[in-house]
């Protein structure tokens, strides 16, 4: 038979299990072209070693991060044609069984999915004649390069929309489409950067990991602040903070919703502590919106991200709330700050203010589709529907005795950590310490979150029914009022 594409069969078979155990019969595993390597073994047996520990780790006021399976234990392995491939077809045969196997897991994970930030439901059938073509926006997005398979012209219509929906003129922005809400956040601390070299950097410390992965990249004095219990930044400390490098301008970062517990900070009383404290035209604003920023202009009461107020720069992901087959984003910042890190190339005939050299030319034309599909009303529908379902599931997890917490403005749901972290994975559930969360997306409906509550509650009752393990206390995290242990109930 032809050679090995490892055993990642069997791991499809695994995850396609309700309960997490191999089902045998889904597919038979080809076999494998040569056992794991010994150091690959030996990380796999570590990372389930480190899975046993959790528990005694948080019996000790502590608990270890729990790593992910060691992918190299169940890849699909790469091997060269036989001579008679051709002839046979077997190998076209083996690929067709792996794809739509892997296909099935897909469809099977796609009901369990709860914990990460992603529109699953979207349709782009309409856009698969285009996928022959290998489009490429390399450049800037408002100069065409010599490269003419490209669709600027949909990244720019989709700039334009999203410069309108925060309050800036066609002639006075700039921005393209990321590959991703990081390099959004990459770009809008290089460009605060730019205008001031010698500024410190300011992020609450629930802001996400790419903030401080841009410090690092860019040698850039990074100073974390303090949080409020619901994850929006402390002004007291953030103003005590500014106040200890008040000769140095301050470029800060301001979340439209935190990654864990989805806190959007109060940018009006930071732009009011920036200028109270003498830094009036001696800072910058980027404005990490990654999910958020695309909800809360459609959110009754809520406070405005817009360029009338003195921000630099904002960035959403493309595939979060809009939803999208492949990561993407736009950043937009104000014109007259690109001129500080763009240079002309005359290799591309055009010119060089982006992170990335080549970009992908297909996502603009996703989120054009999308925007012009649903428009601003289609999605005020989407986001109210979000926030309904975000209060359904919080109020069902207190009505069973589940600590549980969502912030006003917010469709993320925090609560208590799963014991069992087979079922963690089984609903992909993103965690941190002692809580867990379910990110209420569009493609997250009543029946959804019925059938992970009912399986909550059914197995947390068999975590704890010798009475001696209990529910951890997550005062801490969340605050006494959201917490239900036995010390706070």
């Amino acid at each position: 038979m032809v050679g090995s594409v490892g055993n990642g069969l069997a791991d499809l078979s695994v995850s396609m299990n309700g309960n997490g155990k191999a089902a045998a019969a889904a597919a038979e595993p080809l076999p494998m072209e040569m056992d794991p390597p010994a150091d690959v073994m030996a990380a796999a047996a570590a990372a389930a070693a480190a899975e046993g520990k959790v528990e005694e780790a948080a019996s000790n006021g502590r608990r270890e991060i729990v790593m992910g399976r060691n992918v190299h234990t169940s890849c699909f392995a790469v091997k060269e044609p036989d001579a008679d491939d051709e002839e046979t077809g077997e190998r076209e045969a083996t690929m067709a069984s792996v794809l739509a196997l892997y296909r099935r897991s897909l469809v099977e994970r796609t009901k369990h999915h709860l914990g990460y930030p992603y529109n699953l439901d979207f349709d782009y059938g309409a856009l698969g004649q285009l996928q022959h073509f290998s489009i490429n926006n390399l450049g800037d997005p408002f100069i065409e390069s010599n490269y003419g398979v490209h669709s600027r012209q949909f990244e720019v219509g989709v700039l334009d929309w999203f410069a309108r929906l925060w309050d800036l003129e066609k002639d006075e922005y700039w921005g393209y489409i990321t590959n991703c809400g990081t390099e959004g956040n990459l770009h809008g601390i290089l460009v605060g950067r730019e205008v001031f070299p010698d500024g410190i950097l300011y992020a609450s410390r629930e802001s996400h990991y790419s903030v401080f992965k841009a410090a690092r990249m860019y040698r850039m004095d990074c100073v974390k602040v303090d949080t409020l219990m619901s994850g929006e930044i402390d002004c007291a400390d953030f103003q005590r903070k500014i106040l200890q490098n008040r000769a140095k301008p301050a470029i800060i970062n301001v979340n439209i919703g935190t990654t864990v517990k989805g806190a959007v900070d109060d940018l009006d009383l930071v732009i009011k502590t920036l200028e109270e404290s003498g830094f009036k035209d001696r800072f910058y604003i980027h404005c990490d919106g990654a999910l958020f920023g695309l909800m809360i202009p459609f959110v009754k009461k809520a406070p405005k991200v817009t360029f009338k107020k003195p921000i630099g720069s904002v960035s959403v992901s493309g595939h979060k709330f809009v939803g999208c087959p492949m990561p993407c984003g736009v950043q937009i910042t104000r014109l007259k700050h690109i001129n500080a890190l763009s240079s002309n190339v005359e290799y591309l005939a055009s010119r060089d203010a982006t992170i990335m050299g080549s970009r992908n030319g297909h996502a603009p034309i996703f989120l054009w589709y999308t925007l012009n599909r649903k428009g601003y009303r289609g999605f005020q529908k989407e986001v109210q529907k979000c926030l309904r379902n975000a209060h359904y599931l919080k109020d069902r997890l207190k009505e069973s005795g589940i600590s549980a917490m969502l912030n006003e403005l917010s469709s993320t749901v925090v609560f208590e950590r799963p014991k069992d972290e087979e079922f963690v994975r089984r609903w992909q559930l993103a965690c941190e310490g002692n809580i867990a969360h379910v990110v209420v997306m569009p493609s997250v409906n009543i029946d959804k979150l019925d059938n992970f509550l009912n399986e909550l509650v059914e197995q947390r009752a068999t975590w704890y029914k010798d009475g001696i393990s209990k529910p951890p206390c997550i005062a801490r995290d969340l605050g006494g009022e959201n917490c239900l242990c036995g010390l706070h109930k």
